[in-house]
């Protein structure tokens, strides 16, 4: 039985799953509208490399600076209510993106969307928590978040079609508007109480603060890996179109099969491990050996620089998206390791971490792109910075405080 108790069905909670999933969907949807925009946004506000990557930027600047708050909150305010209330916010943001015409304009409502979309990862998490026990969050979390993942996937051909036959001012004001209609099933759907955080079994142990060695590993480690997600998310379609010089909708297509892989992989690897789990290895050992496999798929980013077909740099590109095997568990270690009344807070936490990098990526790419000519420093130095991150899934440094280290060699 789950936190929640015999009140709420199974089916209920997958469901308020499945929205959580199409919120993420509509998440990324609204974020990518700029990314598969930008050749044009670009061409019609006069932009070069080096202000593309501001405006890329943007979007983190509030969304990072927001995950601790939201997620403090998230742990103590009702989700019904506050993802609500946050997922309306976004989605006017992205609407009334539509009307900027000016790359201030532009700036300031990516810094709004990033205000509202900050509740996703932190809300959706701290559901997860309440609605799951610990044996089948690998599953949950990974369906939760590849949501993002399917939006870029889908969203990226659809995006460039509707820029195509209706202008990025148009598209905005139709995505944005439109998702809206999300609040009529969650606010059906949801519970209308949720139980108190200190109902929750998984681990009662309470936080040893900022310091703690768990939290800060997996803060580093979502760092790492974030620089190597917000490099996919926000440079690949205009490398498709300036260096690949693809048009915008063949652009759009090839991109969608990366962000497809990724966003099967997410739940797959969160199974795969749950799975193991089942068969009698540790959790921590279980899902730390997928999320090493998965960190290492991203060597076939390597050669793409060197490869001259676009349908062969596509599919190594979607080879490296296999990453994404390691998101649910990523996840799902945290809600492990991190005390009951305090998963909304430490998500928000390690997602700031994750989000640092989305500051840094889109700067830093737009910079050794204008600096070199060519986007390829931008791919290797992206692929290191991720693997960089694999020490702190180590042994001695992130384990769960109620589990013997011994267990991890069984």
């Amino acid at each position: 039985m789950t936190e929640l108790g015999p009140a709420v069905s199974n089916a209920r909670r997958w469901a308020v799953t499945g929205l959580l999933f199409t919120s993420g969907f509509i998440n990324y949807f609204d974020r990518a509208i700029l990314s598969v925009a930008l050749p044009v946004i670009a061409f019609d506000l006069h932009l070069g490399p080096a202000a593309k990557g501001v405006l890329l930027s943007a979007f983190f600047w509030s969304y990072s600076l927001m995950q601790v708050p939201i997620g403090w909150l998230s742990d103590r305010y009702n989700l019904r209510w506050l993802y609500a209330g946050s997922f309306a916010l976004w989605s006017l943001a992205c609407g009334f993106t539509g009307l900027a015409s000016t790359l201030g304009m532009l700036i300031l409502v990516r810094i709004v969307l990033g205000v509202g979309e900050s509740i996703y990862l932190p809300g959706g998490m701290k559901v997860v928590s309440l609605f799951f026990d610990a044996k089948d969050r690998g599953l949950a979390s990974g369906l939760v978040n590849c949501g993002t993942r399917a939006g870029l996937a889908l969203g990226a051909p659809l995006i460039a079609m509707l820029i195509v036959a209706l202008g990025w001012k148009s598209t905005f004001l139709w995505v944005g508007f439109a998702s809206l209609v999300w609040l009529l099933p969650w606010l059906r759907v949801y519970p209308l109480r949720t139980p108190s955080p200190s109902a929750a079994k998984s681990n009662p142990g309470r936080s040893r603060g900022w310091m703690d060695r768990n939290l800060l590993a997996m803060s580093s480690a979502n760092f790492c890996y974030g620089y190597y997600w917000y490099l996919l998310v926000t440079w690949l379609p205009d490398y498709l179109v300036v260096s690949r010089h693809l048009p915008l909708r063949k652009a759009g297509a090839f991109a969608a099969i990366p962000y497809l892989i990724y966003a099967t992989a997410e739940p797959l690897g969160g199974w795969i491990a749950d799975r193991l789990v089942r068969f009698g290895w540790s959790e921590m050992r279980s899902r730390k050996v997928v999320i090493t496999v998965a960190f290492l798929t991203s060597l076939m980013f390597v050669p793409v620089g060197f490869v001259a077909n676009d349908v062969g740099a596509i599919m190594l590109i979607g080879g490296a998206a296999l990453v994404g095997l390691a998101t649910g568990n990523m996840l799902a270690l945290l809600q492990r390791v991190a005390p009951a009344d305090e998963v909304g807070l430490w998500t928000g936490f390690m997602n700031f971490g994750g989000n640092l990098s989305g500051i840094v990526a889109p700067i830093a790419t737009g910079l050794l792109i204008a600096r070199t000519h060519s986007y390829y420093p931008g791919f290797l130095v992206a692929v290191a910075v991720l693997l960089a991150g694999l020490p702190f899934f180590g042994r001695w440094i992130l384990r769960d405080r109620n589990e013997p280290v011994l267990s991890e060699a069984r």
